[in-house]
């Protein structure tokens, strides 16, 4: 038999008695091993009415408040309803329960979690619609955030599942729902995608993180559409039995009439086989193989058929990285983008793929591309090889295409392969571009520095490759001014606060200090195209350091101030933030395996129009002594690797440029600023770089960073 006991806490709760429990008139009953304290959420009983706190149910979904429904609240006086979501058993039933509202918009009743610990209750938050949102979880009595370390669509997966919303889970990161402002409660999410709750993840101890509100995670749960599909069955998540979502049920489609351009058509429509079960719903599917979506096609009414699952069909869609279509005219594929929507523009011709010529390049031909290739949403155009050069044949110059339509053949253009240009003018394209709006982050220099909001997504690096956009947001560069308003690189710098860059001094050793000569460009990622974050900048003041002289590579640094009020010459975003410096005296809270070089320096054959980065080691004191004797001084460090033929150093970098180090705590630091060496890339030579922590004082005092 259980008996309840009744206390006057606050809130007051409804407690569970049972032998071998002990308590007192001021605290609520415990297990002998859990006192105190103790926090009961729910309880069970005939006689007994739920008035605790907990406010989701089983699923993890908020409640809705009471007072939303007031003939309840009328029906059940003196139960504990009113003006608040808490859960409550009115009706005396065994477990509380309480409204809550379903992904399509409707409400729904559910039981609460009496299991404290069972799941960990989810919400959404901040979306505009109730099946997306800022993820909080509750843990300790908070809500709080989950940072996006790690965050994908598996994650989302899970989170919809836990809330009972079922539809197309996708995840969302750098506060796309706006910024928490609670603590943040996990990191390193990482779901398989099969679990039923978060707490099922992989992830960090609860309060653990390294992360600020910007990178709070969010999910969208779309609800499915009639006509969605989705391919069953397969190897891969590229094929698969079609199946298609109508009226609440997936079903198959009969392969009757059934061909490529169905198949073309289903690919297209998903972004990128054994026999089924239920329902087959379509039949006698008869594409062109333009279609956006199978809808489009022509078909049979929905669930009228003469078919067997012996007759369900399948696709196999082209891999992501290289999506091809060719309904008609050559097939298309975008090639060195940092996702699938992006990349080289190239086409297959006389069984080779080969670019295109960026020659009167615009966004209506970008928008025929991105159409072939299955996309929808605005593009954008992109020239000068800005995703790198191609290496086999340019097949296609002075492309005119109206922009109506859906494919690259079908627009006038001279004949194939005759053309006046070089690989330095392939044209590139971006799919449902989304213009990103410069969001100021209104912070100090030491809460953002050193942190990359740009650098998880899909990465292609190391070795002297090309960085990422807004990866290296504290990235800059010292350009010399022209005659006609044009700007030409003269060295790399890094921004360290809103007003102050730090380069090498012997930047300046050719053209002096005259600051009317120079500017100063942030945001800037391929240096022949304006990007949307990049700004050029006019120079105040520059300050070589008092013990530098011309004849010596020691004390190789320089500040250069931007014209503008103090601390505000310009805002920060997550294309232009600045790097931590360094302490006097940093040690061992760096990885020096894998510190950076970042600049657009000297590839080999020519200086890059994209920024570049290369993973370089720092070496002992010892090896760059032995290389270098006397003109080592203990004021430079050296690194690279002296083992390899074809090394990366300084050269992939810029003279003045950062060499960055990542402390544990995931910021990043200046170590180093690139100064000297010899010649680039030469075995047993290592590039030599200025060291900053030697001059933080000096750096302190002439910008009076704190």
């Amino acid at each position: 038999m259980v008996n309840f006991l009744s206390f006057s806490l606050s809130p007051p709760y409804l407690i569970i008695y049972k032998p071998g429990y002990i308590g007192s008139e001021n605290q609520p009953i415990c297990p002998v091993l859990f006192v105190p304290p103790c926090e009961i959420v729910c309880s069970i009983g005939p006689l007994g009415y739920y008035n605790g706190s907990l406010a989701v149910t089983e699923a993890g979904a908020e409640c809705l408040n009471w007072a939303d429904f007031p003939d309840y609240v009328q029906q059940y006086p003196d139960r504990g309803l009113g003006d608040h979501n808490h859960c409550r058993n009115p009706e005396g039933g065994t477990t509380p329960w309480c409204f809550y509202r379903l992904a399509s918009g409707t409400i729904g009743w559910a039981n609460c979690d009496c299991n404290q610990g069972k799941s960990v209750p989810l919400r959404l938050v901040g979306g505009k619609e109730s099946f997306e949102g800022r993820v909080e979880v509750y843990h300790d009595g908070k809500w709080g955030t989950v940072c996006d370390d790690q965050w994908d669509d598996r994650d989302a997966e899970v989170v919809c599942r836990q809330l009972g919303l079922s539809g197309n889970p996708k995840a969302l990161s750098w506060a796309h729902y706006g910024q928490g402002s609670g603590p943040i409660l996990l990191d390193e999410v990482e779901c398989s995608g099969n679990e039923l709750s978060l707490d099922q993840c992989k992830k960090s101890d609860w309060g653990q993180q390294n992360c600020d509100h910007i990178e709070d995670a969010g999910v969208s749960c779309d609800p499915f559409t009639e006509g969605t599909v989705r391919l069953a069955g397969g190897h891969s998540s590229s094929e698969g039995r079609v199946e298609v979502y109508y009226n609440g049920d997936w079903g198959t489609v009969c392969d009757d009439g059934w061909t490529d351009l169905g198949a073309q058509v289903v690919c297209r429509q998903l972004g990128d086989y054994t026999a089924g079960q239920g329902l087959i719903l379509l039949d006698d599917v008869a594409c062109v193989g333009t279609e956006l979506s199978l809808l489009d096609c022509p078909h049979s009414n929905w669930g009228q058929h003469d078919c067997s699952h012996a007759e369900d069909v399948g696709v196999r869609c082209s891999p992501e990285t290289t999506r091809v279509f060719s309904p008609a005219g050559p097939p298309v594929r975008l090639v060195d983008g940092e996702s699938t929507k992006e990349g080289r523009v190239e086409v297959f011709v006389n069984g080779q793929w080969g670019s295109v010529c960026d020659d009167g390049w615009t966004d209506r031909d970008a928008a025929v591309v991105c159409r072939q290739l299955g996309f929808s949403g605005t593009a954008k155009a992109r020239a000068m090889a800005y995703f790198g050069e191609g290496q086999g044949p340019i097949h296609l110059n002075n492309v005119e295409c109206s922009g109506v339509e859906h494919t690259l053949g079908q627009c006038v253009r001279p004949d194939t392969g005759i053309h006046s240009c070089w690989h330095s003018g392939d044209a590139g394209v971006i799919c449902d571009y989304v213009e990103e709006k410069v969001q100021d982050i209104r912070r100090t220099e030491s809460g953002v520095c050193g942190m990359r909001l740009l650098h998880r997504r899909k990465k292609r690096i190391i070795g002297g490759n090309k960085a990422l956009r807004g990866g290296w947001p504290w990235q800059v560069s010292l350009r010399l001014k022209g005659f006609h308003r044009d700007t030409r690189l003269l060295c790399g710098a890094t921004l360290i606060s809103s007003c102050w860059v730090v380069t090498a001094a012997h930047c300046f050793k050719r053209f002096g200090v005259d600051v009317r000569r120079y500017l100063l460009r942030v945001g800037d990622y391929h240096t022949g195209v304006k990007d949307e974050f990049e700004r050029e900048l006019p120079v105040e003041r520059i300050v070589l350091h008092r013990n530098y002289w011309a004849g010596s590579n020691d004390n190789d640094i320089a500040l250069v101030r931007m014209r503008g009020r103090e601390g505000h010459c310009l805002y920060f975003n997550h294309h232009v933030l600045p790097v931590c410096l360094p302490d006097r005296r940093e040690k061992s809270d760096i990885n020096r395996q894998a510190c950076i070089i970042s600049g657009w320096g000297d590839t080999g054959k020519s200086y890059s129009r994209t920024l570049l980065q290369g993973v370089v080691p720092l070496l002992p004191q010892e090896d760059c002594e032995a290389r270098y004797g006397q003109k080592f001084t203990n004021r430079m460090i050296c690194a690279g690797n002296l083992s390899e033929d074809k090394r990366v150093d300084s050269c992939q970098g810029d003279s003045g440029g950062p060499l960055m180090c990542q402390r544990s705590n995931g910021r990043w630091i200046i170590l180093g600023i690139t100064s000297w060496g010899y010649g680039c890339g030469r075995k047993d030579s290592p590039g030599v770089y200025t060291k900053v922590s030697k001059y933080v004082p000096w750096i302190k005092k002439v910008t009076k960073l704190k």
